[in-house]
């Protein structure tokens, strides 16, 4: 099937190193070492939530109990589909177009006018969509979502696309990490004081303030402010698969508390939010590696190196992950034990179970991150996502005659492995269809 371009204008990137043609780490070393750090920037800045979210799970667990804890999980899955509604889950697209070729600060301008019109309307919805709720009294499942929603969409007003675009994986750490510890502050300042979900949310809303505030006023003083938004249709049109693809994902993954919710009781949902945010946190240290390497192999997009380097390094994404699935697996008694007590023991059980997504999932993010963004395959992640919907939807029909915590998670295992499987099948088609286009040029 055909894949589709972003609209995106790119920008002048400012580090060295960071074009085609320029010349960058002398060394293998340097060059390793540099991955490393970048990794390092992204799992702390991207996906600090979670380091935070492990530093005070206990705290949590003990304050708000299963319940609670089930409650929260309904409002924090709802943030994930809120920042993917808002930002319309294309950032790494448009990181990739930017590492591509460098051009004139009016034309970034006009993509950072266009997209901040796109993202302020979806959020000005949101945000109406919470106020009716608040004034109508929604019952309290409808107002975690709907908070949920709107935290996670305000989160994703950030420029932070643009500093990844640039390949300054340092500022965003900066930037994201100063957000995370105001969250980490006021949570423990908070929490204890008014011991609800709605707090935990909102003291997350109060940090996103923080990240968005950081990374406008950096982009503004490297671009200047954005111009009027132009073709603003056309972005959402070539945009609509990936969002679409990324929502489907979410719904059964980081988003599918929301789901779930109707079909399972909240101390049921408290004990899959436990399995699930262990199970979520080791994942995001393993997701970065995509994202640190996406404007490296966005720079060898046009050259022979690029299927090679990139099956080279999804091999060592999931040997990595195989390790850590296997040392979750073993530790899974004690730490459930440690973080969430002993109220959680039923959560052991699960976590071993969902433990086994983290190869598939693995395979997922690196080339949903690093591979098809570069080469703006934006029909293989829609493909992507209506595969594991179906099958988790059908879990989801099982589980409305069941009721049953375990039908749910299997189902979760079973179309996170389904996508894997499409996304390897995928990345050989297109290297098939490249190499056979490559063939044909030559006899020409």
């Amino acid at each position: 099937m055909p894949t589709v371009k972003l609209p995106v204008i790119t920008v002048s990137l400012l580090e060295a190193g960071a074009l085609p043609g320029v010349s960058g780490p002398s060394s293998r070393g340097k060059e390793i070492f540099g991955v490393i750090r970048d990794i390092a920037y992204v799992s702390f800045g991207k996906y600090g939530q979670y380091l935070v979210t492990v530093a005070t799970l206990p705290i949590i667990a003990r304050v708000l109990g299963a319940s609670g804890l089930g409650l929260l999980a309904i409002g924090m899955s709802s943030y994930f589909l809120g920042s993917l509604v808002v930002d319309l889950g294309i950032t790494s697209f448009l990181a990739a177009r930017v590492q591509e070729s460098g051009t004139r600060e009016d034309l970034v301008n006009r993509t950072r006018g266009t997209y901040l019109a796109i993202r302020a309307g979806i959020l000005g919805i949101l945000g109406l969509a919470l106020a009716v709720g608040i004034a109508a009294k929604a019952p309290e499942h409808l107002h975690m979502i709907l908070l949920g929603l709107f935290v996670g969409g305000f989160w994703s007003m950030s420029e932070d696309w643009v500093l990844i675009g640039q390949g300054r994986f340092g500022a965003s750490t900066i930037y994201q990490g100063v957000a995370r510890l105001a969250y980490l502050g006021l949570l423990l300042l908070l929490l204890p004081r008014w011991p609800t979900a709605s707090m935990a949310l909102l003291c997350l809303l109060a940090s996103a303030a923080v990240s968005v505030a950081l990374t406008w006023w950096d982009s503004w003083r490297g671009f200047g402010p954005p111009a009027r938004p132009r073709e603003v249709l056309t972005l959402l049109r070539v945009a609509a698969p990936v969002v679409t693809g990324r929502l489907m994902v979410t719904s059964y993954g980081q988003g599918s508390a929301t789901v779930y919710g109707s079909v399972l009781d909240a101390v049921s949902l408290g004990l899959y939010s436990a399995a699930d945010r262990l199970v979520r946190a080791v994942q995001s240290l393993l997701d970065p590696i995509g994202f640190a390497l996406l404007p490296r192999m966005a720079r060898r997009g046009g050259s022979e190196r690029f299927w090679p380097d990139a099956l080279r390094a999804l091999a060592a994404c999931v040997g990595a992950a195989v390790i850590a699935c296997a040392l979750l697996w073993v530790a899974a008694p004690t730490v459930i034990v440690l973080v969430f007590g002993e109220e959680f023991q039923g959560a052991v059980d699960v976590l071993r179970l969902e433990a086994l997504i983290l190869p598939a999932t693995t395979v997922t993010s690196f080339v949903t991150t690093a591979v098809l963004p570069v080469r703006q395959d934006t029909v293989g992640v829609l493909i992507g996502a209506v595969t594991g919907t179906a099958v988790a939807a059908i879990a989801l029909l099982l589980a409305l005659r069941t009721h049953s915590l375990w039908t749910l998670v299997g189902g979760i295992v079973a179309a996170e492995f389904a996508v894997a499987v499409w996304y390897l099948a995928r990345m050989r088609g297109l290297i098939v269809r490249e190499r056979a286009a490559a063939a044909a040029a030559r006899r020409k």
